[in-house]
C-alpha cells in the first residue's frame, strides 16, 4: 500500500516516513500544501497523513480541494493544534480522524491501520453493484433512482460488506470493524442495524443484494444461490 505524507517539518517527515516503511508502507512524502495537491491528483493512495500548518496552502485547503476534486482517499490530519473548532473543521471538511501532536507512532499506526481496514480497495470512491450505488467519500448511497438515507452505523456496516463484496462477512468483523469492539458479535444491536439496512436497501427491489449466511455472517451479492433465505 502506498501512502502519502504532507509535512513540513523534515525531522516529522522523516521519522513518519522510516516509520511506515520499516512497517511495510509505500511512502511518498511532500514538504507543503501545493506539493502535497499535485501528487495527490497524480497517484492512487491507500492514505494520506495530512499536516495543518503547511506552506503554500495549510492543510484544510489542501483538504478542501482533494474532496472537490473528488480525491476518496482516508485522510487522517496531523496538528499541533487541539482546539475543538480546528477538529471539527477537519472532520466537515472530509478528514477522517485527526491526530493531535505530539504523538506516539504506535498510536499513528493503530489509526493508520483502522483507517485502511474502513477503506475501500485501492482507495477507489465509488462501489457499483446491481444498481446499488455507494460514494465513500460523501458516504452517500443509492439504488437504482432511490437515495438512501443510511444513518452513520448503517452506512458503515453497508460499506464494510461492499468492500468485502462476494465475501462472507461475519458479526465479528461487524463488532471490530464498526462498533470498533465496543459489542459483542452477538449484541442485537447488529442484528437492528442490519434489519433497518435491508428494508432500506432491499425491501421495494426484487433482487435482495445484503444475504445471511447461516453461523457465518452476511455476503453483499447479486446471486443468492449459497445464501440462506432472508
Amino acid at each position: 500500500m502506498r501512502l502519502l505524507i504532507v509535512e513540513d517539518e523534515i525531522k516529522v517527515a522523516r521519522f513518519l516516513e522510516r516509520g511506515l516503511r520499516e512497517e511495510g508502507f509505500e511512502v511518498d512524502v511532500a514538504g507543503d500544501g501545493d506539493a502535497g495537491c499535485a501528487l495527490a491528483r497524480e497517484k492512487s493512495y491507500a492514505l494520506i497523513l495530512l499536516d495543518v500548518l503547511l506552506p503554500k496552502r495549510d492543510g484544510f485547503a489542501v483538504l478542501r480541494d482533494l474532496r472537490a476534486a473528488g480525491c476518496g482517499s482516508p485522510v487522517l490530519m496531523l496538528t499541533a493544534r487541539d482546539g475543538v473548532n480546528d477538529r471539527v473543521r477537519g472532520l466537515d471538511l472530509g478528514a477522517d480522524d485527526y491526530l493531535v501532536k505530539p504523538f506516539a507512532f504506535a498510536e499513528l499506526l493503530a489509526r493508520v491501520r483502522a483507517l485502511l481496514r474502513r477503506a475501500p480497495a485501492g482507495g477507489a470512491s465509488e462501489f457499483r453493484l446491481g444498481g446499488l450505488a455507494i460514494d465513500f467519500a460523501s458516504r452517500k448511497a443509492a439504488r437504482g433512482e432511490k437515495r438512501l438515507w443510511l444513518s452513520a452505523r448503517e452506512f458503515e456496516v453497508l460499506a464494510c460488506l461492499a468492500r468485502h463484496a462476494g465475501e462472507i462477512v461475519s458479526r465479528a468483523q461487524l463488532a471490530e470493524h464498526v462498533w470498533e469492539n465496543q459489542l459483542h458479535p452477538k449484541d442485537n444491536v447488529i442484528d437492528v442495524t442490519m434489519y433497518h439496512l435491508r428494508e432500506k436497501v432491499d425491501r421495494e427491489f426484487a433482487a435482495p443484494l445484503i444475504h445471511t449466511v447461516r453461523g457465518a455472517g452476511y455476503v453483499l451479492r447479486e446471486s443468492a444461490a449459497t445464501a440462506a433465505p432472508t
